[in-house]
């Protein structure tokens, strides 16, 4: 448990240094800014207006998962974003049979995707909401394990810090409204990512 402890932690600071909103340098805003709404990214071409990265989430506890998520976003506007993502997971989670008061442990691989609306508040806070669905190994009556697809949906905060030219690093919290105690690959409705974007 130690050394997964101090994977995970170092992992964790890894992706701290390295989700968040693409920036501009001065260059990319047109010479005469009054005749641009100052949310436009009209002047931009696709590339342009498409960010890359990913993101980690970790826990802890009951429920152990290391999330590994790469992400593509699309500027809509300079406040706006949304984008998809894939999303793999390793858990370990213990179980209690509320039959037979057994405890069993279910470990494993658990895969799926998801998209997310972002809206900068401020240069360096953003809003974030996300539906995402993930092929988890859920226990059934008797101790037996199938997989399910399980729905999950983040609403949440996080800042932003700018780095790479365009990208940034960020930090958020989310709070899985639709969160199930047996289904949910995450052992608390809370959790908290790491993330960067190029």
């Amino acid at each position: 448990m130690k050394r997964i402890l101090t994977t995970c932690i170092l992992l964790f600071s890894l992706s701290a240094i390295v989700q968040a909103q693409v920036y501009y340098e001065e260059e990319t805003v047109p010479e005469k800014e009054e005749e641009v709404n100052e949310n436009s990214l009209s002047h931009l071409s696709f590339s342009e207006r498409s960010y890359f990265g990913g993101n980690l989430a970790l826990s802890f506890g009951s429920n152990t998962y290391i999330d590994v998520s790469p992400l593509w976003g699309y500027m809509i506007n300079r406040k706006l974003s949304m984008g998809l993502g894939a999303t793999y997971i390793y858990s370990s989670r213990e179980y209690i049979d509320p039959f037979s008061g057994q405890r069993f442990k279910v470990e494993g691989s658990l895969y799926g995707g998801r998209a997310f609306l972002r809206y900068n508040v401020f240069d360096n806070i953003y809003f974030h909401s996300e539906f995402e669905s993930i092929n988890n190994e859920v226990p059934t009556i008797g101790g037996d394990i199938q997989r399910e697809w399980v729905p999950g949906v983040f609403l949440g905060a996080g800042i932003f810090q700018p780095a790479f030219g365009r990208g940034g690093v960020s930090l958020f919290i989310l709070y899985n409204v639709s969160h199930d105690e047996l289904r949910s690959p995450y052992g608390s409705p809370w959790v908290i990512r790491a993330g960067f974007t190029l």
